[in-house]
């Protein structure tokens, strides 16, 4: 079990180590972190003005769940977006997505023709994507509505999708750029139970299957994979234990319905300390073997070659993104 003092020890602990002389001038910096997603619901002027000073990667404003059902509600909320990403104080593109209502409902057709024009918004939360043809159906919409190029996020919420994943996971617009492309997959865990009978435990043991598939299916066609609500959202131990279960996983990112729960996704899903330390060690040895002609080195009491390069590289990259400096490694 976490305790709460992880939560505020780890981000000073990771200070201290790295106010050590550190060096990332050779590591490349092409990763741009999408680790929080942010719900945000658009029923509430409060909540909107109180998102502009959030630091979650992701900020979706949410047209869906988080709005009454009834249209006079819905039709509130959307006019009352549509004003809020007029303004100009918007954080950038890139971490603006809205949550629009699904296809099946009368809600869709007006949201994308009063969203997708804003250029406040750079990508489009998808709820209920059963299939490619859904995808299908959003990318002729914007189309026929005229609107901005965007990203999609595809929520797997249901056996159907989790079937035909890959098949959601490979989609393309027929439209090219203008009918938007698919940047991500997201899974909707409640939603997902209710459609299964999953009977959801604390150990998350129950979705492990169709978890991993969504990280498999997304890594298979270069997507971002997003791992589930955590819905015991003042429970910050618990927080960090399913943020670092979900890394593991390989998901690149989580969702989140509370701001307390954005710093607490930040920390988790980055290398830590000793990972650092050890991908440096490793990409530094097999520099060193190279220059000796070698295809192999050992470090530890491992062997390291090319697929150990590769995941070294990889979370130096990540660890430049967040500002997580690397250590100077010197010597054999």
């Amino acid at each position: 079990m976490f305790s709460r003092s992880t939560l505020t020890s780890r981000p000073r602990a990771m200070l201290k180590w790295l106010a050590r002389s550190l060096n990332t001038s050779n590591i490349p910096s092409d990763v741009t972190l999408k680790r929080s997603y942010l719900y945000v619901p658009s029923s509430s002027d409060r909540m909107l003005e109180k998102s502009l000073s959030t630091p979650s990667d992701m900020i979706v404003y949410d047209l869906e769940d988080s709005v009454p059902p009834s249209a006079s509600d819905k039709n509130t909320a959307r006019e009352r977006l549509a004003s809020f990403l007029g303004r100009g104080d918007l954080p950038p593109p890139e971490r603006v997505a809205v949550r629009v209502n699904d296809i099946t409902t009368p809600f869709f057709k007006d949201d994308i023709s009063r969203i997708v024009k804003s250029k406040s918004v750079g990508s489009l939360v998808l709820p209920k994507v059963h299939s490619a043809e859904d995808l299908d159906t959003v990318s002729a919409a914007i189309r026929a509505a005229a609107g901005n190029s965007l990203g999609f996020i595809a929520s797997i919420e249901s056996a159907r999708a989790s079937y035909n994943l890959g098949a959601i996971a490979a989609w393309k617009s027929e439209f090219g750029a203008p009918g938007g492309a698919l940047n991500a997959l997201l899974f909707a865990a409640e939603d997902y139970c209710a459609d299964t009978s999953i009977l959801r435990s604390s150990s998350r043991q129950e979705l492990l299957y169709t978890r991993s598939s969504i990280v498999i299916a997304a890594k298979a066609f270069g997507l971002e994979a997003i791992d589930m609500v955590c819905v015991n959202y003042k429970d910050l131990e618990y927080l960090e234990e399913e943020c670092m279960d979900g890394r593991r996983l390989g998901f690149t990112g989580k969702q989140a319905i509370h701001p307390t729960q954005v710093d607490v996704i930040h920390s988790a899903f980055v290398p830590t300390p000793a990972e650092i330390e050890r991908a440096a060690k490793i990409v530094h040895k097999m520099e060193r073997s190279h220059a000796l002609n070698r295809g192999a080195a050992g470090l530890e009491g491992e062997m390291i070659d090319k697929p150990m390069i590769l995941q070294a590289e990889k979370i130096l990259r990540i660890a430049k993104a967040a500002r997580l400096e690397i250590p100077s490694i010197s010597g054999n």
